[in-house]
């Protein structure tokens, strides 16, 4: 696994990156070597903010935390990858490797196996816009997303409010 380590706005000192690697250094069992984690710490309103992203196989795991030390958010981001791992185990498995997560250690928690995805399928016809429209659109709408097609390219773009208020912008990587 090849990891990250990434200050906002500051220095990261080495007794954090050693945590930070030994922490994350567990989830090598259940991925390939072509796994990758960052880890970015950054400061926001006198909290600590760590946040915590693996990609393996096209799968992304991810955990933003904040709290009052690195190593208290540190602690409960991996908690939460944890739980994300064992609570979707048989997909990820089907997914990533056969067996990677036969020693997912049992916490004593009841972690049963997400159940089958029900899904609401709507359509609706996607009119070309700008980004600006999109996000008007989105606001007047009231949603947390919205997705467009982009006048200038016809590629299918999500625009998203993010949780500090500014906005966001998903579109294909080719654009």
């Amino acid at each position: 696994m090849k990891i990250t380590i990434i200050g906002r706005q500051m220095n990261v000192w080495d007794q954090m990156k050693d945590a930070i690697e030994h922490k994350l250094e567990k989830f090598e069992k259940y991925f390939d070597d072509d796994c990758t984690a960052t880890a970015t710490l950054s400061t926001k309103r006198n909290m600590k903010c760590l946040e915590i992203t693996i990609v393996a196989s096209g799968v992304i795991f991810r955990s933003e935390v904040e709290d009052e030390t690195f190593r208290n958010a540190l602690d409960r981001a991996i908690y939460s990858i944890e739980r994300q791992i064992r609570k979707n185990k048989t997909r990820l498995e089907r997914r990533l490797r056969e067996g990677a997560f036969a020693d997912v250690y049992d916490t004593g928690e009841d972690y049963e196996d997400e159940p089958e995805f029900r899904i609401r399928q709507k359509s609706f016809p996607i009119k070309p816009m700008s980004v600006e429209e999109a996000i008007m659109q989105m606001n007047l709408l009231d949603h947390e997303f919205f997705v467009f097609k982009d006048e200038q390219t016809d590629a299918i773009n999500v625009v998203y409010k993010r949780h500090d208020g500014d906005y966001g912008l998903i579109c294909d990587a080719e654009d």
